[in-house]
């Protein structure tokens, strides 16, 4: 508690280009950058898979690099190879951890609807497009933001790795600490960036409840 109060405490930490605001803009910038870029890709990806059923490999192989994914010996790795000049070395490990889980839970959202409606939406006169777009995405939707609020998650967790070679976001608290032993700065760090993750998991049920349909939400149950 002595060092939570410690660093929340200080009036220097609320301050400046090293204060809670300016690290929380940059964890946030990261984050949302990583998220939109996994969005962009995994989206479009799990619609047209889960539609047309070709390229299921590609769902398995995400979810097994999801696994086996040692996000800082790549973030290391990228940093060495395009330096610190640009985000791109913190971009593309976080892409690569996020574009799975929303891959996944859009391609079995998508799979997972009735063939039934399916069939009587092309009864009906819609064309594949129209099948996608009116029937499949709405009753879908509980899964892709599953998908989508994981992967923020994941995000926002792991976007302290940024620190590690010497970038912002809040994971700068935890590395500097460490270094100078400032173990209150370890601790600071940490509680914000379990806020953040708790906040993002929040917002997303939040955007849930607003978006999806109360008779979708009781077929398909979306874990808490």
């Amino acid at each position: 508690m002595n060092f939570l109060l410690d660093f929340f405490g200080d009036p220097a930490n609320w301050s400046g280009a090293g204060g809670i605001p300016a690290r929380l803009l940059q964890h946030l910038g990261f984050s949302a950058a990583a998220l939109a870029l996994s969005a962009l890709i995994g989206i479009p990806l799990g619609l047209l898979i889960g539609h047309t059923g070709r390229g299921a490999f590609l769902v398995v192989a995400s979810a097994n690099v999801a696994r086996a994914l040692p996000t800082l010996g790549l973030l290391v790795l990228l940093v060495l190879l395009l330096g610190t000049a640009s985000v791109w070395p913190v971009l593309i490990p976080l892409v690569a951890l996020a574009v799975p889980p929303i891959l996944v839970n859009t391609f079995e959202g998508v799979r997972g609807v009735d063939p039934e409606l399916r069939d009587a939406a092309y009864g009906m006169g819609l064309r594949g497009p129209q099948v996608l777009g009116k029937v499949l995405v709405p009753v879908a939707l509980p899964l892709i933001l599953l998908g989508l609020r994981l992967a923020a998650v994941q995000i926002v967790a792991t976007a302290a790795v940024a620190a590690y070679v010497g970038l912002g976001g809040l994971g700068r608290y935890i590395i500097d600490g460490l270094a100078t032993k400032e173990y209150d700065q370890v601790v600071g760090g940490s509680v914000l960036i379990v806020l953040f993750a708790l906040a993002t998991q929040g917002l997303f049920t939040i955007v849930q409840r607003l978006t999806v349909s109360p008779g979708v939400s009781q077929r398909v149950r979306i874990p808490r």
